[in-house]
């Protein structure tokens, strides 16, 4: 008995010609890199039809030195030209966009299979494709037109906005035709508004003058620009005056280096700098100076006390709450450092002498300190914040800046002020520059 599935099983068909078990490839060896071989060409939005001919031109041999497009085994001819012609368009390959999907990174191999031997040809292709423009031939007589000009294209934007545009967006455009400038009109008068413009500008500072005259207004002792030194930046003389440097009596300070002796007895900062000068025996000129520049400081801060009331005071009332102060000293810091009205002797000590004061003590101050003064202990002298003298000190002309161990050691401070600022004359003197910035909020 036979199988069921042999009886029924259907035979295969035989097939006609030749059988293959699998296709196999090839290499042509009829194209090579010296030979022009197939080119593929790119039709961007359009189709050409296909009875279209092309033909490929080759260019000029060029020097390698000067060559701008190569092929990419880097040889010596410039990529032939492909030209295709049908009756209503024209078709002639672009080297620029040629040149960008070259430099897209994509390589192409042709290959063309043989039915009959079930091979595939591949034929080596050396180059990218080539993207092809087209121009229609009956628009070639026609003169290209000229691009739009930037009021061209905006008076065509206007006419839109005037016509589609929201309520909003036509009362911008009439608006900024108002604002509008009238270029042609402007020519007539032109001369005119620039010969205006030079005789008013004939008035106006230079840089140098403008300069000159900012620092002229800046509320400090008289300064020198060009000092190459820090002492010469500020000349004692113009701090204290010579005839008031005299009047000052330090005879009862050197029997007693003291804060007791002087006319305002509560700064810490005056009493470190007599502790050091009883540390130093040393009785030369020098320390007698210092001596005097401390009592000045001392009178400066009373003075600045007694003036606190800004309704003013009377010469008379002020005499006599700096009694210990010699009048000479008294009637020198009054002419400098207060204001007066016409008919009155009313001295009024106005914000701005007071800024001025403290600009000189300041400036006082760094002199007795070698130019290196601690914000922190004078904030205190005075019972302000710390950013204040700092700003102040700023306005001199000082750096903020920390000291290094070995500073802090030559000056005799303590460690625990590393990572206290301190205020730096540097010379040349350089003074912040002035904010012109708008502040943020302000509209």
């Amino acid at each position: 008995m036979s199988h069921p599935s042999s009886a029924t099983s259907p035979k295969k068909r035989k097939r006609d010609g030749p059988t293959h078990e699998s296709l196999s490839f090839e290499l042509d060896s009829s194209c090579s890199k010296e030979t022009t071989g197939p080119l593929l060409v790119s039709f961007p939005a359009l189709q050409a039809p296909e009875d279209t001919p092309f033909r490929c031109y080759g260019r000029k041999k060029m020097k390698k030195d000067n060559q701008k497009d190569k092929d990419d085994d880097g040889g010596k001819y410039e990529r032939p030209l492909v030209v295709g012609e049908a009756p209503a368009v024209e078709f002639v390959s672009n080297e620029e966009e040629s040149r960008r999907a070259a430099d897209s990174g994509c390589s192409y191999l042709l290959a063309v299979h043989d039915p009959r031997t079930s091979k595939i040809k591949v034929l080596p292709f050396h180059q990218t494709p080539y993207i092809l423009t087209r121009t229609v031939k009956a628009l070639k007589s026609i003169p290209p037109a000229d691009a739009p000009s930037a009021l061209d294209y905006r008076d065509a934007r206007n006419a839109l906005g005037e016509t589609f545009g929201t309520k909003k967006a036509k009362a911008a455009i009439r608006a900024q035709e108002r604002n509008r400038v009238d270029v042609n009109a402007m020519k007539g008068v032109i001369g005119h508004v620039v010969e205006g413009i030079d005789e008013k500008a004939e008035g106006l500072l230079t840089k140098e003058e403008a300069k000159d005259l900012v620092d002229s207004t800046r509320l400090v002792p008289p300064f020198s620009a060009t000092a190459t030194e820090p002492e010469d930046i500020y000349a004692l003389n113009d701090i204290i005056p010579e005839s008031e440097m005299k009047a000052l009596n330090i005879t009862p300070l050197e029997h007693n280096l003291t804060t007791r002796v002087m006319p305002w007895k509560y700064s810490k900062w005056i009493t470190a700098h007599l502790k050091r000068l009883d540390q130093n025996e040393d009785n030369s000129k020098a320390r007698k100076r210092k001596l005097k520049m401390l009592l000045y400081v001392s009178i400066m801060i009373l003075f600045r006390r007694v003036m606190k009331d800004r309704s003013g005071l009377d010469k008379d009332t002020i005499y006599e709450k700096m009694n210990s102060v010699p009048s000479t000293v008294v009637d020198g810091l009054l002419s400098r450092f207060t204001e007066t009205t016409r008919g009155s002797s009313v001295h009024i000590f106005t914000s701005t002498m007071a800024t001025k004061l403290m600009s000189y003590l300041l400036a006082l101050c760094l002199r007795v300190d070698d130019f290196v003064s601690n914000p922190r202990i004078l904030a205190d002298d005075f019972s302000l914040a710390t950013t204040n003298i700092q700003n102040a000190y700023r306005s001199l002309g000082c750096k903020l800046k920390t000291l290094s161990e070995r500073e802090l050691a030559n000056r005799g401070y303590s460690d625990t002020l590393a990572d206290t600022k301190f205020a730096v004359l540097v010379a040349p003197v350089q003074f912040p520059k002035a904010k012109t910035g708008r502040k943020k909020g302000q509209a």
